[in-house]
């Protein structure tokens, strides 16, 4: 089952159930209507929509240096929401199209700079959150939409915050998982050791590929590693950077096999574009001040967000979501407890997939 905190703290248990709150909390038209608290467990529940293609996919051109590659899936008419991979510096995958139903819905996906099948690959030039938002914002205006849904997790919930505070005019609504607002106690928490208390065998596989004696990983140490280093080291830094990232990020701990990954092109490249552009970001703390995010929150109080966090997500720990929740009182936040960080475990799916309803 999920916890499900509509405007307010609220904690449920027991079998599946559905409740009728009398939360209100603003609707897409600036009205005000009741919001639900539902708990998501059990049998019950929406389901990935068929796989789909694109209709048109190309690159938009967004500075002298950079171009990014995107995808129109869906219905050209239909409600636009864009979505935002992770990262930074992993891709977008044809699987976060089957969130929404292609009949409602006008679906866009783009690699940011410098990863996935955007070019230049790894361009660290111009290459910061505020130009990522004023690609989204070029895009949308490429795309004809007016205003827009933002649907983003890890990095991807960050990135549509960002893009939220500076365009609020421009949002229908949010969908974010696995929020991770950038402040210090975040980068702190998974460079220095706090998913160390989860899973020290794969906290300690990577800090074994660090300086001697560092007491935290480096940020900045692996990625001019992979960008400076002999293919021998690109390798074995990548490898070992997504091999500690995917090795905590389900409930169920699943081991990566980076070495099969590097063995294909694409797999290579989200080795690479992660490894180095991730930690690009991280080394210089997403190019934000410290806690602006939410700081500046509070110019979304009248946008529909949902929040979605897994209570045992080990990268971006609910706390984080809680916090921003506070500071956007009329939001949803969906604690999923059988969940850690991946948008694939059962109960994140399903809960994604019932905000997405909210919008059809």
């Amino acid at each position: 089952m999920s916890t499900f905190i509509r405007g307010h703290w609220t904690v449920q248990g027991g079998k599946h159930e559905e409740k009728t709150g009398c939360v209100c909390r603003p609707d897409r038209n600036g009205g005000r209507h009741r919001g639900r608290l539902r708990t998501a467990g059990g049998e019950k529940g929406p389901v990935l929509w068929p796989e789909l293609e694109p209709y048109e996919t190309g690159f938009l051109k967004v500075s002298d240096t950079h171009e990014i590659y995107y995808e129109f899936c869906g219905n050209p008419e239909g409600t636009p929401v864009f979505v935002l991979h992770g990262g930074p510096g992993a891709a977008s995958y044809p699987h976060y199209r089957r969130f929404f139903d292609p009949e409602k819905f006008h679906i866009v996906l783009h690699d940011q700079r410098g990863c996935g099948k955007s070019k230049p690959f790894l361009e660290l030039e111009g290459n910061t959150t505020w130009d990522l938002v004023e690609d989204i914002e070029k895009l949308r205006e490429h795309a004809g939409a007016g205003k827009i849904i933002l649907f983003g997790g890890s990095w991807g919930s960050t990135l549509g915050l960002a893009y939220g505070v500076t365009y609020p005019q421009n949002v229908e609504g949010m969908i974010l998982r696995g929020i991770f607002t950038a402040t210090n106690a975040e980068f702190e928490h998974y460079y220095c050791g706090g998913s160390e208390y989860f899973f020290p065998e794969v906290y300690r596989s990577l800090q074994a590929v660090m300086p001697a004696r560092s007491p935290c990983i480096s940020p900045e140490y692996i990625y001019k590693s992979v960008l400076e280093g002999d293919e021998a080291e690109k390798k074995r830094f990548s490898i070992a950077w997504v091999e500690y990232e995917g090795g905590i990020a389900r409930m169920d701990p699943q081991s990566v096999d980076g070495e099969k990954w590097w063995s294909t092109e694409r797999g290579r490249k989200v080795l690479l574009g992660l490894a180095v552009i991730e930690n690009y970001y991280m080394a210089n703390k997403c190019f934000l001040e410290e806690g602006e995010l939410l700081d500046r929150a509070h110019v979304l109080e009248h946008v529909p967000v949902t929040l979605v966090n897994g209570r045992y997500d080990v990268i971006c720990p609910p706390l984080f979501a809680f916090r921003l929740h506070e500071r956007l009182p009329l939001s949803n936040l969906i604690i999923t407890e059988r969940s850690g960080h991946s948008m694939g475990e059962p109960e994140t799916e399903k809960a994604l997939l019932e905000a997405v309803r909210d919008f059809e």
